[in-house]
C-alpha cells in the first residue's frame, strides 16, 4: 500500500510560514493483498493448526504485542496469543502461534513487514533429540499429503545468529531420513519446501554452541519485508527533515486497518520548512503527489490543503476511514499555532500577504485536538494512529490521552534515547460524537497528566545536554 509522510511545505516569498500552518494529506489506499491486520508481529491462537512465525530482527517482547481487532476482509481472527511455551523464551525471533486455517496465514502474510516467513510447525525441541521425538509424534496423515511419490521437495536450513558449514548443514538433512519422504528431490522449483530452523538467541558477541530451539516445518508464505527496501526514504524525489521510515508506514497503516479504497487522512502532513538549506521554491517533481507517481499511486491521490490544525476547517460530519499521523514532537518541528494575545487590526484578519502571527501549541492540546478532530470525522469502526512522544522517567500508561468516542486498541513503544521514547497509539472510534464530547478532557482528571510533557523538548534535550557532559568529563579523565 502507498503511504507518504510528514513533508515540509514551501516558504512564502514575504518571509517563513508559521510552523503552526500543517500541511494535510487526504488519499485512497491501494493493497497489495486482501484484509487486515493488528499489530505488526501479532500473533493468533484461535485453532487447531500450530505455525512458527519466523521475524527479521529481535522479536517485539510479548507484553508490547496485542490482537485486539476484528477479523476484518482477511479473516484474520481476532484475540491472538502467545503460546504457553513461547513465553519461556520470549525474545526468541520465532514466535509460534496457532491459526484456524493456511489460507489465513497466507493473508496475514501479504499485510505484515515485520514476520519473515511463516510454515506449518512439524516438531519442535531444544536439542536434536527432541526435535526428531516430536517429529515422529506428529499424525503421519498430515505428513503424507506432501511426502507422496508424485511430489517434489527441498530442505532448506536457516540458522539465526551463527552461520553453518555446507558439511554441518547436510548432516542436520542427513539426520531426518526417518520420515516418510517418498518424492523427487528438485532445488530449483519444488512443490513443497521443509526447513530446519535453528535459534542461536540474539548477542552475537556470546553465540553458544548449541541451539536455544530447534524448529522444522513446511513452509507456507513470506511477508512483504522487501516493500520496506522498494518505499524506501532514500529512493523517494522527495523527503523532508521528518520523513517516516518505509517499515514504520507500513506497520501503521496496517494499526489502522487500511483495506482497499479506503478514504486515510493525515492532518500534519508537513510544516512549511524547506527540505534542502536556502532552497527557497521547489522543483516540480518536489510535492506528495511526485512521490506517489514514482511509485505508480498517482491515481490514488486526492489532494492536499494547508491549515491551521488547531482550528475547525471541516464540516462537520464523518469522512475517513483512518487517521494516521505523526505530530510534530517540537525537536526538529515546532509546535505552534496561529494566534495572537493582540487584537487583530480590522482589515487584517486574511490578507494574502500576511504572515499570520503564531503562539505557542502546547503538546497536551494538539493531541487533544486531534482526538476530538478524530471522534467527529471518523466513521464508525475507523481508527486513529498516531505517535505520542514521552518522557520515559515520568511515563505512566494513565498519560495516554483519552475521549469518550474512542477505544484504545494498543500501545507499542519504540525508544528514541536513554530517557525519551514514543508511542504508537491505535484507537478506534465506537461511540457516535456528541457536542459534549468536545469538552471531555476539561472535565476527567484521566487527561491531565500528560500536560506534564508539555516541556518534552526542554526534557529532551536536559538529556542530550547531561549525555554530552557525562561524555567529555569521561574524557578528560581517560587523559
Amino acid at each position: 500500500c502507498a503511504l507518504q509522510h510528514r513533508k515540509p511545505a514551501p516558504e512564502s516569498n514575504t518571509g517563513r510560514c508559521p510552523l503552526s500552518r500543517f500541511r494535510f494529506r487526504l488519499f485512497r489506499f491501494r493493497l497489495n493483498g486482501n484484509g487486515s491486520e493488528g499489530p505488526e508481529g501479532v500473533v493468533h491462537r484461535v485453532g487447531h493448526r500450530r505455525n512458527l512465525c519466523s521475524c527479521n530482527g529481535a522479536a517485539v517482547p510479548p507484553e508490547q504485542v496485542s490482537a485486539a481487532h476484528g477479523a476484518g476482509a482477511s479473516g484474520v481472527p481476532p484475540a491472538g496469543q502467545f503460546t504457553s511455551s513461547q513465553e519461556t523464551y520470549g525474545k526468541s525471533p520465532f514466535w509460534i502461534l496457532n491459526i484456524p486455517s493456511e489460507d489465513i496465514a497466507r493473508n496475514l502474510m501479504k499485510r505484515t513487514v515485520c514476520a519473515k516467513s511463516i510454515f506449518e510447525l512439524w516438531g519442535h525441541g531444544k536439542s536434536p533429540e527432541e526435535l526428531y521425538n516430536s517429529l515422529k509424534n506428529y499424525p503421519v496423515e498430515k505428513m503424507v499429503p506432501f511426502l507422496h511419490s508424485d511430489s517434489t521437495y527441498k530442505i532448506k536450513i536457516h540458522t539465526f545468529n551463527k552461520t553453518l558449514t555446507q558439511e554441518e548443514k547436510v548432516k542436520r538433512i542427513d539426520a531426518l531420513e526417518f520420515l516418510p519422504f517418498e518424492g523427487k528431490v528438485n532445488l530449483k522449483k519444488p512443490q513443497h519446501i521443509f526447513s530446519i530452523l535453528e535459534d542461536y538467541g540474539l548477542n552475537p558477541n556470546c553465540i553458544p554452541e548449541n541451539p536455544h530451539n530447534i524448529y522444522f516445518g513446511r513452509w507456507i508464505a513470506d511477508g512483504q519485508r522487501e516493500l520496506i527496501e522498494s518505499y524506501s526514504v532514500k529512493k523517494r524525489h522527495f523527503i523532508g527533515n521528518t520523513s517516516m521510515d518505509a517499515g514504520l508506514s507500513f506497520i501503521m497503516a496496517n494499526h489502522g486497518k487500511v483495506k482497499e479504497n479506503d478514504i486515510v487522512f493525515d492532518p500534519f502532513v508537513g510544516t512549511g520548512k524547506a527540505s534542502r538549506k536556502n532552497q527557497k521554491w521547489r522543483g516540480p517533481d518536489e510535492n506528495i503527489r511526485a512521490n506517489l507517481r514514482q511509485y505508480g499511486l498517482e491515481k490514488y491521490y486526492l489532494d492536499v490543503l494547508v491549515s491551521d490544525a488547531s482550528k475547525p476547517s471541516w464540516r462537520k460530519g464523518t469522512y475517513f476511514d483512518a487517521i494516521i499521523t505523526d505530530p510534530p514532537y517540537g525537536i526538529r518541528e515546532s509546535t505552534r499555532r496561529t494566534g495572537s494575545e493582540k487584537e487583530i487590526p480590522k482589515g487584517m484578519e486574511n490578507p494574502e500577504s500576511h504572515v499570520p502571527v503564531s503562539l505557542s501549541y502546547h503538546l497536551s492540546d494538539m493531541f487533544f485536538d486531534l482526538l476530538n478532530f478524530a471522534a467527529e470525522t471518523l466513521v464508525l469502526g475507523g481508527r486513529l494512529v498516531y505517535w505520542l512522544p514521552v518522557y520515559t522517567p515520568e511515563y505512566t500508561e494513565d498519560m495516554v490521552p483519552c475521549h469518550p468516542c474512542l477505544k484504545l486498541i494498543s500501545n507499542c513503544e519504540q525508544k528514541l534515547s536513554s530517557h525519551t521514547s514514543r508511542r504508537l497509539i491505535t484507537m478506534e472510534k465506537v461511540k457516535k460524537f456528541e457536542n459534549r464530547d468536545q469538552y471531555s478532557h476539561l472535565i476527567s482528571d484521566h487527561l491531565l497528566p500528560y500536560q506534564g510533557h508539555n516541556s518534552f523538548r526542554e526534557k529532551y534535550f536536559s538529556g542530550v545536554t547531561k549525555r554530552i557532559a557525562k561524555e567529555e568529563k569521561s574524557s578528560h579523565e581517560s587523559k
